[in-house]
């Protein structure tokens, strides 16, 4: 096995069981997180780093804090950052461990896709920029090529989709090489009411420790609301709290209701990983550590 793979849906505790894991065989950490690449968006994007330290030792880790608010990181450059952490992880003869939620960066490195860079289409934004969230959504559906819908909660989000889904379309792609790496994949098996307490739970705990002023900041350093927006769950509805549009009961409300249904298009993503060939060997979080997980 090239690497092993901790892969479940938000508040399922992945990080505590890949760093715990991570101390025990000697591996490194890298993450698969769309938004956890972001510097300063700490809370918003439950970066905890804090789990990133067992028994008093920092386990390393890679592709977190790698660029900055208000620009739009993709796969193509997550593959790019991502052999670059492998094969420097690899090098110094460490054990690497890939955790994360994003599926389409999940899947980029499982099944080896091969990317080009994606330009913006200003006459194609034109055309859609008044179009409702839905609308988009089903344009997005009508496209064949496999596209992230699991972080689709904002219309800006929706229409760069649906750009890069009518590129890859329209215009022929050369093969950018990508090796074929093997990976032992383990998915935390939470059931459902135990995820929505944890996400409920989780979602007081960062707004009490400070996650509006997280997103007051970014905006005070002069960020545009809407490039926080397109970030969406966090960032969308405190980002409309703390412009007025939302009371905080209606950001609170909506909010914990996005994220309840991020958690499960996350799972209805990994279900198709599995329909599409790759094998995810399911396990409740706490039998993983004695688990007889193969590391060659």
């Amino acid at each position: 096995m090239d690497f092993i793979t901790i892969l479940g849906p938000t508040a399922s505790g992945k990080t505590n069981v890949a760093v715990n894991l991570a101390y025990k065989i000697g591996a490194e950490i890298i993450s698969a997180d769309s938004r956890q690449v972001y510097r300063r968006m700490d809370l918003g994007t439950g970066k905890d780093l804090d789990e990133y330290i067992v028994h008093g030792q920092q386990i390393p880790y890679h592709l977190i804090n790698i660029a900055e608010p208000g620009t739009k990181y993709n796969v193509y450059e997550y593959q790019r950052d991502f052999l670059y952490a492998y094969n420097d992880i690899k090098s110094r003869g460490k054990h690497v461990i890939v955790c994360g939620g994003t599926g389409l960066y999940l899947e980029s490195i499982l099944r080896s896709y091969r990317l080009s860079p994606v330009p913006q289409n200003p006459e194609l934004r034109e055309k859609l920029k008044d179009k409702t969230l839905e609308e988009l959504t089903s344009i997005l559906s009508s496209y064949k090529q496999l596209h992230n819908r699991t972080d689709v909660d904002s219309a800006q989000r929706a229409i760069r989709a649906i750009e890069i889904a009518d590129y890859y379309k329209q215009c022929p792609i050369e093969d950018r090489p990508f090796p074929t790496l093997s990976s032992y994949i383990i998915g935390i098996d939470v059931d459902r009411e135990t995820r929505r307490s944890r996400i409920t739970a989780r979602l007081k705990q960062r707004l009490d420790n400070g996650m509006i002023d997280e997103i007051r900041g970014l905006l005070k350093e002069g960020i545009p609301p809407e490039d926080l927006i397109y970030y969406g769950l966090e960032y969308k509805y405190l980002t409309l709290y703390a412009t007025g549009k939302l009371t905080y009961d209606e950001m609170f409300r909506q909010l914990e209701i996005a994220i309840h249904q991020f958690a499960k298009r996350q799972m209805t993503w990994f279900r198709g990983m599995e329909r599409r060939g790759i094998d995810i060997h399911w396990m409740k979080a706490e039998d993983i550590m004695k688990a007889d997980i193969p590391l060659e």
